[in-house]
């Protein structure tokens, strides 16, 4: 997925769109231009996040999880448009778990799979009645339904040979995933864009970590999408990711950048002006006698806060 690849692509992109231009129907012309540009926008941000964090090797098989969401199927449609332009070579299966849930259409997705020609396979699995028989009622069946349905596709990625597992997690599922841990667990940690999964045998993969959820709602009424709803979880409306996802998108409208910033943060970690002892040596800190610009600042008033002058901070020194 080198640079000169993605360009080349992407100049293509450009001269179909002028091709398209002088119908005469400006309004036309310009949903094309800017569902052009979202689509390039994708491709670029998944192919980042692909070679930042070494996601895909030549050769390998990858497992597209595919729910019926709009982010998953977002997942595999750029996947598909990568694996075209790519130097490397690597095959996609797309893996649909149908746990049983109530009015869930098991038509759509082969019927979709099909058209669109890609290798694919439906996992039945009862998985619904489970979580309806030991959660009870009014509590929340995420946690229960996320053991199973993890478990099941382990199984399944073994099965057909995958050595990479693709799940449709974007850049706020992350970030609400922060906060959730933060917030209610108590602890710093996210939803990586990399891991090598509970039971070691399994390397997962999230190419849509840089992607934000208003990109993927878009581009699935752009490609038309035949989304299919979660009636097992869906309609819980105290959800605290519902929550969480309601802050982050209060903060967006009243302060445009500060979830960007925080997402920047997670990848731009400093462990010794945190407090876990066992990821910095605090204990065997000495002084040495020689400055250091990331020492502490104990004195400044606002250490976080925005420098007033172009100067910034004033050395301990020159007081």
């Amino acid at each position: 997925m080198n640079e000169v690849t993605m360009a080349r692509a992407d100049a293509l992109d450009e001269v179909a769109v002028a091709a398209s231009a002088g119908s005469g129907d400006k309004q036309g012309d310009k949903r094309a231009y800017e569902n052009n540009k979202l689509h390039k926008r994708l491709c670029r941000l998944v192919g980042q996040a692909i070679g930042d964090f070494n996601m895909i090797e030549d050769g390998d098989k990858v497992m597209v999880c595919l729910s019926g969401g709009k982010d998953s199927y977002a997942l595999l449609d750029i996947l598909m448009t990568l694996r075209e332009r790519a130097p490397i070579g690597f095959e996609l299966v797309a893996v649909n778990l149908d746990q049983k849930q109530p009015n869930f259409p098991p038509e759509v997705l082969p019927a979709y799979l099909d058209k669109l020609g890609v290798p694919y396979h439906i996992e039945n699995q009862d998985t619904y009645s489970i979580v309806k028989r030991l959660i009870p009622e009014g509590k929340t069946t995420c946690s229960l339904c996320s053991r199973l349905r993890r478990g099941i596709l382990y199984r399944v990625a073994d099965e057909l040979g995958c050595n990479k597992i693709a799940l449709g997690h974007h850049r706020d599922d992350i970030l609400e995933t922060f906060f959730l841990n933060m917030f209610f667990g108590a602890k710093i940690k996210g939803m990586p864009a990399k891991l090598v999964s509970d039971d070691g045998k399994h390397m997962v993969i999230r190419p849509l970590a840089y992607v934000k959820e208003a990109d993927t709602e878009r581009y699935a009424e752009v490609k038309g999408f035949p989304i299919i709803p979660c009636d097992l979880c869906g309609s819980q409306e105290n959800l605290q990711r519902k929550q969480i996802k309601a802050l982050m998108r209060d903060w967006e409208k009243k302060h445009p950048g500060r979830v960007e910033n925080i997402f920047s943060a997670l990848s731009t970690v400093v462990p010794s002006h945190l407090m876990d002892r066992d990821l910095f040596g605090f204990t065997g800190l000495t002084t040495d006698g020689i400055a250091n610009p990331d020492g502490d600042i104990a004195f400044d008033e606002e250490p976080c806060s925005t420098p007033s002058t172009p100067s910034g901070t004033i050395p301990l020194q020159a007081v």
